[in-house]
């Protein structure tokens, strides 16, 4: 009797001794920021802490994606799976059995990490699904906010995250709505006082021509640019297309002078002020890019939409104003023209003397 009770209470230790406590996260998000996902693996308990000793198991679903015989130092890696490595080999016999894999081969679902030394053996199990980044709400007061602590904020990459850190998709949807209804907002208020201007004006044709073929450009690199920043990710394609997007709204500045000359001889004090606010919202948006850019999530998106957002307002006060103007210059000749027809009938009649 006493020896059946000592051999289950030996049989019962070694049985404990067998396993490996092993720790990780039982939840892993990963996103368009990242370029890898580590899947954590931590052996707690090693005894002998030699490689040579050690047969590290990775699965997905049951199916083993990659695995490593420390005895021979051999990896099997599955056709699916050919990013996947260590987090540090080196740091294997420490007990780091995490793994790296590739963005696009990271693939939710349920992993699992078994380790084995010599007759010792642990398992954890994990899940890798989709980060659920919820919406900042736009708002004036976080704008003006962002734009005071500009010079005290650190831009954070995704490059650089530490563990505790996470980054989500670089823009939101609604971001992304909202930057591109902006671009074709100027687009279309642009458009509309040029047509306005030219039923009421006589432009010349080569200063026409100049303006539509100016505004065509702005709207078709726009265009190519919003195709580009649409697409979900963190890419050199989406970074390029927002750079379509905003670098060359420059030209709407100058395309705005030129259309208050046709109107006005010499611009007044209200039209050099939505100049100089369209303008203001540019190098507002400009910021706002080069901050968006390094970062993902974008931590200042909210002041690249404000910049836009000044000059949409800035094309609207401009088109009201050209529009309020002329209707009220119907009966009456524009500034300048009460000076210009006595000089030209002056000069009409010295030379027929």
């Amino acid at each position: 009797m006493w020896l059946l009770a000592v051999s289950v209470l030996l049989g019962a230790l070694r049985a404990g001794s067998a396993q490996l406590s092993l720790s990780g996260a039982s939840v892993i998000e990963k996103n368009d920021c990242n370029d890898t996902v580590v899947l954590p693996c931590y052996v707690t308990n090693l005894k002998q802490n030699s490689e040579n000793a050690m047969f590290v198991t990775w699965k997905k679903e049951g199916v083993t994606i990659f695995s490593y015989h420390g005895g021979n130092k051999k990896f099997n890696r599955d056709p699916s799976f050919l990013s996947a490595r260590f987090l540090s080999q080196p740091d294997l016999i420490k007990g780091v059995a995490s793994l790296v894999l590739g963005s696009e081969q990271a693939t939710v679902g349920n992993y699992s990490c078994k380790v084995t030394e010599s007759n010792r053996e642990g398992e954890i199990k994990m899940e890798l699904k989709n980060s659920s980044v919820s919406a900042e709400i736009f708002s004036w007061k976080n704008c003006f906010l962002q734009l005071l602590t500009l010079l005290e904020t650190t831009v954070v990459s995704c490059g650089d995250e530490t563990p505790e850190e996470k980054c989500g998709s670089w823009f939101l949807l609604v971001e992304r709505a909202v930057i591109i209804s902006l671009v074709c907002l100027l687009v279309i208020l642009c458009a509309a006082q040029l047509s306005f201007i030219g039923l009421k004006y006589e432009i010349e044709s080569q200063r026409k021509v100049c303006i539509i073929v100016a505004l065509v450009i702005f709207a078709v690199v726009a265009g190519i640019g919003a195709a580009l920043f649409i697409q979900d990710g963190y890419t050199v394609q989406n970074q390029a297309g927002l750079g379509l997007i905003v670098i060359p709204a420059v030209i709407l500045v100058p395309l705005q002078y030129v259309m208050f000359g046709i109107v006005f001889d010499s611009l007044l004090q209200a039209t050099l002020a939505l100049i100089g606010l369209k303008l203001l919202g540019f190098i507002i948006a400009v910021v706002g890019f080069a901050l968006c850019v390094p970062a993902c999530p974008p931590l200042h998106g909210s002041v690249l939409i404000a910049g836009l957002a000044i000059m949409a307002i800035a094309s609207l006060l401009s088109l009201a104003y050209v529009f309020i103007m002329g209707s009220r210059m119907k009966d009456h000749p524009r500034p300048g023209k009460a000076v210009e027809e006595p000089l030209n009938e002056l000069q009409s009649y010295v030379m027929r003397i």
